[in-house]
């Protein structure tokens, strides 16, 4: 008993040690540990329709935003996303022009599906920050934060209208900060972290309707060496879908599960049009073109606060390549642009 005892306390004793060697991460971009928001979609498909997919499977990237999704996937794939960097003003046919894809870009995600299950890499967050390099003021600042995802889903073996899906996600990161005011430095900040975390997601097929929920980060924990330890902000969507003849229509929402509430509603269209061409070798090759359309806010009070997306894809055989464009208040030359593009294996 006295053995048991004396373990116990040696354990609270190196518990409030840790506590007291812990110190806090100062208040740097990039650390709000808010991650899953509009900003930051990684699928053209997504993004050109309004920015959340909670519905829609035809999407190599849907175990993103709901895992549920991939119960239906019978095939292989493979897909990846960036963004457009170089710092100009494009036009809508600038943006059409496949030249284009070889500008500078940020890569978004990589996936790679397999039946009912997917394996993803993603670059959460990447910031740099060099300025002020000039003695006696300088501040450098570099952040990176990378996502290694499992994603597996299932369906109901009674129901098959209902499935469900879990994104099982190791993080793993560095930060190193320097600051310095009139030639005195604050400290040399040199960081790794290393973490965990999880998200949840279900489907409801009735006929032509279709409804998606999904739970972020419901269980997540970041390590830092010598910081305290955060959590990722968590966050919850609800999607609904009506599939029509060759075309969807879709609303959603996401908000935090915190009391500080900050909610997005989110719209979109679809439209399909598919034919069949014969090849060479005399088999029928099925293409198809997407327009896709959407909006999405917080509040919908004025122009200004809302964002609308347009995106297109072109599908031929196993091969697809989508893009999508976002802008808040009409504001085209504010435009942000995300390509994809994706090949199933047979």
């Amino acid at each position: 008993m006295k053995t048991t005892k004396l373990v116990l306390l040696s354990i609270l004793l190196m518990y409030c040690i840790s506590l007291i060697w812990a110190q806090s991460l100062p208040n740097l971009p990039g650390l709000n540990y808010d991650y899953h928001t509009t900003e930051h979609a990684v699928s053209a498909i997504t993004l050109g329709m309004g920015g959340l997919n909670l519905t829609n499977a035809a999407d190599y990237f849907t175990s993103y935003d709901n895992p549920a999704l991939l119960a239906d996937n019978q095939g292989s794939a493979f897909a990846t996303s960036f963004r457009l960097t170089k710092k100009e003003n494009l036009s809508f046919a600038d943006l059409t022009d496949v030249r284009n894809l070889l500008h500078d870009k940020q890569f978004m995600y990589f996936t790679l599906i397999t039946k009912n299950a997917a394996w993803s890499y993603h670059p959460v967050t990447s910031i740099n920050i060099s300025e002020g390099a000039s003695y006696p003021n300088s501040r450098y600042y570099d952040f990176q934060l990378d996502k290694l995802q499992l994603s597996i889903a299932a369906k109901d073996d009674r129901s098959s209208r209902l499935a469900g899906g879990i994104n099982l996600k190791y993080l793993t990161g560095r930060l190193i900060y320097l600051k310095v005011n009139n030639g005195a430095s604050d400290g040399l900040i040199d960081n790794k972290v290393k973490g965990i975390s999880g998200d949840i997601g279900f489907t409801w097929d009735e006929d032509r309707y279709k409804w998606g929920a999904c739970l972020y980060d419901l269980y997540s924990k970041l390590w830092w060496e010598d910081y305290d330890s955060k959590s990722l902000k968590q966050r919850a969507a609800l999607g609904f879908q009506y599939l029509g003849d060759n075309y969807s229509l879709m609303a959603s929402l996401q908000g935090k599960i915190a009391k500080e509430a900050e909610t997005t509603y989110h719209f979109g269209f679809v439209k399909n049009w598919s034919w069949k061409v014969t090849g060479a070798d005399s088999k029928e090759i099925e293409q198809s073109i997407v327009l896709r359309s959407g909006l999405f806010s917080r509040d919908f009070d004025g122009t200004k606060n809302i964002s609308y997306t347009l995106g297109s894809g072109y599908n031929y055989s196993m091969f697809r390549i989508d893009f999508a464009m976002t802008n808040e208040g009409m504001r085209l030359r504010d435009s942000k642009y995300l390509f994809s593009i994706g090949a199933g294996i047979q």
